[in-house]
């Protein structure tokens, strides 16, 4: 058996826990028995069936062994061993300190048939700590309240059917796949992939600690805090490893639903957006073929920086230059509009009798350098196409703004955190999809991609398009808006083609941001347009500055 190596797999994620492989192998061959031998549903969620299991066999032979001592010896000492049911009174101060893990063995909702009525009685099972006695032990300890069902270990010759088909775990998508994956929650945490689950009733109090090192393994899991009892939901990171850098989630607050979307790490065509990209559009003069490695490093800048006046907007260390960044902040009254003659986003308010034109800022392009140039990836030059390389996290805000997101680093000035990544649709489909919607969904605000829409007289519907994160997005879905001093500027980044009526929306730093503090961004939303394809919220951003602060019975944000 033991030189299977979904076996070998097995041990070793218990072996992390401090469980030695001769206690899990007989619990492995009853589970196998009962499931049928279908290794999925073992493996499910980091092996917590195996694991669960385990500690059940080990409550029960430990209700027996007390019950034996009892009878025979009365309250004589029993022999102490690497796993043994201990009790604080005797052993508290001899022990070797560990770390407590709360759990109970399942959900309410997917309890398997095997049960015992009786209720069972207060115990603790301290795993003995590991040799290695760093910072991160390998080893953790269990306490459990009072509880009135407990998972008991099938026998062999029971039924292998014991467990209802809606008990068992739906097989898992990956994220390579098509499919669109919800970061659903439950009553406790998260129901998905890598979850720590706890519940059910409990009479003693519960709480769950882990080293930092176990927490980023489970991928997600729902954290009691002692004092005030309310779940910590967290996520370990919701890119599904999509992005460079793990984004996680934490919900310290405990009572707001886990998001329900499909991360995606690129803007991807809903339907009908004209977006042609190919080499082909690309002239040689608008690239630089004959460069190589880095083009920072060159004595004169290439014909990628054109665009910005002959001249790199990164330096050396990978941030904006202080005169770009400072021209992108221009004050509000001296920002320069366009005003077109045939606005698309009146003309869908009312195609016979459109309204005049709102504006369309006119802004700064940054031109990066792509696939048709002769440098590498590192080149200094494509900052934002090598993504995200910041720890950020995604957290429920204590001001009622609902999900925000925080950087857990100091984060220079000029500094790019990420880019705005969603569905790329036409007006028409944004407006479709407005009106259409039923209202229970929670809709990010979407981005118009109009930064160059003066040069053109007339746009036709399908080169007028939007950046809608809804259904599909990235982490800037989460972070929330503020009016005029926000910490974050989106700046529009010309890669792929020379066509803008597409480009990339980046996120660059300010000002220094300091860690743990929310990051933010100017939404550019006009309050008094009731007409928007979004209805505006009620801002709620704090800024001495803010332009919604006269707008009441509106969302919060």
């Amino acid at each position: 058996m033991t030189n299977n190596p979904r076996v070998l797999k097995a041990f070793k994620a218990t072996r992390a826990l401090g469980i030695p492989d001769r206690l899990v192998k007989p619990v492995l061959k009853n589970l196998l028995a009962v499931y049928d031998k279908n290794w999925e549903l073992i493996e499910e969620d980091n092996y917590r069936t195996l694991v669960d299991a385990y500690f059940e066999s080990q409550d029960n032979k430990g209700e027996e062994d007390r019950r034996e001592v009892d009878m025979g010896q009365g309250g004589s000492e029993r022999p102490t061993k690497k796993l043994h049911l201990a009790n604080d009174e005797d052993h508290g101060e001899s022990e070797i300190p560990s770390r407590m893990v709360s759990r109970q063995a399942s959900m309410e909702s997917s309890e398997p048939c095997l049960r015992d009525g009786r209720a069972g009685s207060s115990s603790q099972i301290p795993l003995k700590q590991s040799r290695d006695e760093g910072k991160n032990p390998t080893s953790s300890a269990l306490s459990r309240g009072n509880h009135k069902k407990d998972f008991l270990i099938p026998k062999t010759e029971e039924s292998t059917n014991c467990v209802p088909v809606s008990a068992q775990p739906a097989p898992m998508r990956r994220p390579g796949g098509n499919s669109v994956t919800s970061l659903a929650s439950s009553e406790v945490g998260t129901s998905g992939r890598d979850a720590l689950h706890v519940s059910g009733p409990s009479k003693g109090p519960c709480r769950i600690e882990h080293s930092q090192a176990h927490l980023n393994g489970m991928g997600s899991s729902c954290l009691i805090t002692r004092e005030g009892k309310k779940p910590i939901k967290s996520l370990d990171d919701i890119s599904k490893s999509t992005e460079k850098v793990k984004i996680s989630l934490a919900d310290e607050i405990g009572n707001e639903s886990l998001p329900k979307f499909n991360y995606i790490p690129d803007n991807i065509v809903y339907q009908h957006a004209n977006v042609n990209i190919s080499l082909a559009r690309i002239s040689d003069e608008d690239c630089c073929i004959g460069c190589s490695g880095d083009c920072l490093s060159s004595e004169f800048p290439c014909a990628c920086a054109q665009e910005t006046c002959g001249d790199f907007v990164y330096t050396k260390q990978g941030l904006l230059k202080e005169d770009f960044l400072t021209a992108c902040m221009r004050e509000p009254d001296k920002q320069i509009f366009f005003y077109c003659q045939d606005c698309p986003h009146e003309r869908l308010k009312n195609e016979y009798m459109p309204e005049k034109c709102k504006g369309h800022h006119i802004r700064k392009f940054i031109k990066e350098c792509w696939r048709k140039c002769g440098c590498d990836l590192w080149c200094g030059n494509r900052i934002v196409q090598r993504g995200i390389s910041c720890k950020l996290q995604v957290f429920l805000t204590p001001e009622g703004k609902g999900w925000g997101v925080r950087t857990l680093e100091v984060l220079q000035k000029g500094t790019f955190v990420c880019e705005y990544v969603g569905e790329i649709l036409t007006n028409t489909e944004l407006y479709e999809r407005n009106t259409h919607s039923s209202g229970a969904e929670r809709h990010t605000y979407p981005v118009t991609l109009d930064a160059d829409w003066g040069s053109e007289r007339v746009l036709r519907d399908e080169d007028a398009l939007c950046l809608d994160a809804t259904f599909h997005g990235n982490v800037a879905r989460f972070i929330n808006h503020r009016c005029c001093d926000a910490n974050l500027i989106d700046i529009p980044v010309q890669v792929e083609t020379p066509d803008r009526h597409y480009y990339h929306l980046a996120f660059f730093t300010t000002r220094t941001v300091s860690d743990f503090e929310e990051l933010t961004w100017d939404y550019g939303i006009d309050f008094d347009d009731l007409e928007h394809p979004i209805e505006a919220f009620q801002c709620n951003c704090g800024s001495v500055a803010c332009r919604g602060k006269r707008q009441k019975g509106r969302k919060v944000r």
